[in-house]
């Protein structure tokens, strides 16, 4: 009975050894080497690469462009230098996805990309369906219009009573030409370069954008010209500013915020002067 006994005593304390020794090898395994939820791996962010100075796309990685995934081009513009102070302070590797405006939303929900930086504003119905960072950029509204015009001294939006204009698809710039009496709203375009392209042929009078955006449009054609407006369109602020994109619920977005706080006014300024002067001519 005795031997019986110690037997199973031998028994059990063996097991609990076993056992104890496969526990301590799991935690090793596990806290060896493993990443927190901010640092390493990717940071893929989703960008049409074609609204200067925000984003553009160029041949070369000069001025601090980044290299496009799958694509022998690169990404350059404010958005760009802005996706690499973010990544660089959450610890990740940036890659840039180049894509449509429409594409934008529906690639961060199904996780095809980690963040919009992509000159979006943080307006109700886009919230609706993603979450947004702090801003990291107020501008304003203003008309593209050509030199020479009729329209080039305007004061107010009242002034284009009567006028051809558009704006991008699928855009707040597109909805608010509707406060313009008598306007002869047009048919909302795809992207910034079919504007200019629509404004250089004359088959529009003008097109609503950012201030940014009239700069560069102004810097390359000299044809062109933006009205900043002493009476202009009724916008709300959240319109006119610019924040990162991520998904609902994204837990991401804490430390995003801490890094652009981090991010001094002036520094900001002088990435959007320099966006300016480095844009190519094309865009």
């Amino acid at each position: 009975m005795k031997r019986k006994w110690l037997l199973f005593m031998l028994t059990v304390m063996t097991a609990i050894m076993l056992a104890a020794c496969g526990t301590g090898d799991k935690k090793e395994e596990t806290t060896g080497g493993s990443a927190t939820p901010e640092e390493g791996g990717e940071f893929r962010i989703g960008m049409e690469a074609g609204y200067a100075p925000f984003n553009w796309t160029q041949q070369d990685d000069s001025n601090g462009a980044v290299k496009i995934a799958d694509n022998a081009e690169y990404a350059g513009g404010y958005d760009v230098q802005m996706a690499k102070k973010i990544a660089e302070g959450l610890g990740k590797e940036l890659v840039i996805v180049k894509m449509e405006w429409d594409g934008l939303v529906p690639a961060l929900q199904s996780e095809k990309i980690d963040a919009i930086i992509a000159g979006m504003s943080p307006n109700e119905e886009r919230k609706k369906t993603i979450d947004f960072t702090d801003n990291y950029y107020t501008s304003d509204l203003v008309m593209v219009v050509k030199k020479g015009s009729q329209f080039e001294n305007a004061k107010s939006i009242k002034d284009f009573s009567g006028a051809k204009i558009t704006a991008q698809l699928n855009t707040f710039h597109y909805t608010v030409i509707d406060q313009i009496e008598g306007v002869e709203k047009q048919t909302a375009m795809e992207s910034f370069p079919a504007l200019r392209v629509a404004l250089q042929s004359g088959k529009i009078d003008g097109y609503v954008s950012e201030r940014p955006e009239g700069i560069s449009a102004q810097a390359a054609n000299e044809e062109f010209t933006y009205v900043a407006f002493e009476e202009g369109f009724d916008v709300k602020p959240e319109d006119t500013s610019i924040a990162v994109g991520v998904r609902k619920g994204d837990a991401s977005i804490e430390k995003i915020n801490e890094i652009l706080k981090g991010i001094p006014e002036e520094d900001r300024q002088q990435i959007m002067e320099d966006a300016i002067l480095q844009q190519p001519a094309a865009q």
